[in-house]
């Protein structure tokens, strides 16, 4: 046994005195380290797990053989429930979702698979008045409302978002998965609708699902036309061919007064804001964002008459909302 799991074991759990179920209040690592070290000494896997998974005990076995070998080669340990599942899903990947899933809810563990790779390299140290950043799941079509904003998807399994995730939201988590091994379906909905109502959702992924935290997205420093004013839809099929099916990158600068996030968005190495400014499908927001760059590219998209410029003198976003309002 590898000094990391012997220690874990020693400094947190306690032997079992039954053979009974780990209860759901149990939603530790040190419940697995404890059945991993039982195992590595006894080569039996608990009791209970059986009711949770659909393959054999001479399966399990070779679940927890594999296990051992993972977790004494992570560096560091895991520590963490989201740490634990993620080695989890990482050491018996390829075999049946049904098993990897019965597993974590035996345990009590996140539901999460790993993080989804973004193809952009991340920088240093982040650019001046950024707060933090987030990568995004890949984003759907429908999550796109009009030229200059969307929503957006982040795995729960991202360690910024692992340690935010309300207990209540887990154990609804757990839950669900447990209604949907019955097949009760309408007890599984109920449980996603409580997920939904908190701002997350289970988004399927590479033959699994994922929770994910839920955000809505304002495209900093430029303004699209309006879905019912001219262009407007031809702003949001673009921002919709850039996006659709990519993880991004965002660079999170605040919040505006609608709840949204405002943010720099990135898809693989390319600035979605210059993208629609060149394409003439957008102003630069001058009056919340001063970048001399985008005011370049809106030049550059008025000279060529590209885009909403091949008209005379079209009518400006923030005008038209304002006499909307009136």
């Amino acid at each position: 046994m590898g000094n990391a799991l012997r220690f874990l074991y020693a400094n947190c759990c306690k032997p079992k005195t039954s053979d009974d179920d780990h209860p759901q209040s149990t939603v530790s690592v040190s419940a697995l380290a404890h059945d991993l070290f039982n195992f590595e000494n006894t080569s039996q896997v608990p009791e209970g797990l059986s009711r949770h998974v659909v393959s054999s005990k001479k399966a399990q076995a070779k679940w927890y053989r594999k296990l051992i070998d993972g977790w004494k080669e992570a560096r560091p340990p895991p520590k963490t429930p989201e740490e634990a599942a993620r080695l989890v899903i990482l050491t018996l990947k390829g075999h049946k979702k049904e098993d990897v899933e019965g597993l974590l809810t035996f345990y009590g563990l996140p539901l999460s698979h790993t993080p989804v790779e973004v193809p952009v390299q991340r920088p240093t140290s982040l650019p001046h008045g950024v707060q933090y950043e987030i990568h995004t799941l890949p984003v759907d079509a429908k999550a796109v409302a009009d030229g200059d904003g969307l929503t957006v998807y982040v795995s729960t399994a991202d360690p910024r978002e692992s340690s935010q995730v309300p207990s209540n939201v887990h154990i609804a988590a757990v839950h669900r998965a447990e209604a949907r091994s019955r097949r009760n379906y309408q007890e599984a909905d109920a449980l996603h609708k409580q997920i939904i109502d908190a701002g997350y959702r289970m988004i399927s992924f590479e033959n699994g699902e994922i929770l994910a935290k839920k955000y809505r997205i304002r495209l900093r420093g430029i303004d699209a036309p309006e879905n019912a004013m001219p262009y407007g839809k031809e702003a949001k099929t673009e921002l919709t061919k850039i996006v659709q099916g990519k993880s991004l990158r965002v660079l999170i600068y605040g919040e505006d007064q609608y709840q949204r996030l405002v943010g720099d968005i990135y898809c693989n190495n390319i600035f979605v804001q210059e993208l629609m400014l060149k394409k003439g499908l957008a102003w630069h927001y001058a009056a919340y964002d001063k970048r001399p760059e985008l005011e370049t590219w809106e030049k550059e998209a008025r000279a060529k008459r590209v885009g909403l410029w091949a008209s005379k003198n079209p009518e400006k976003p923030w005008d038209w909302r304002k006499d909307r309002r009136n």
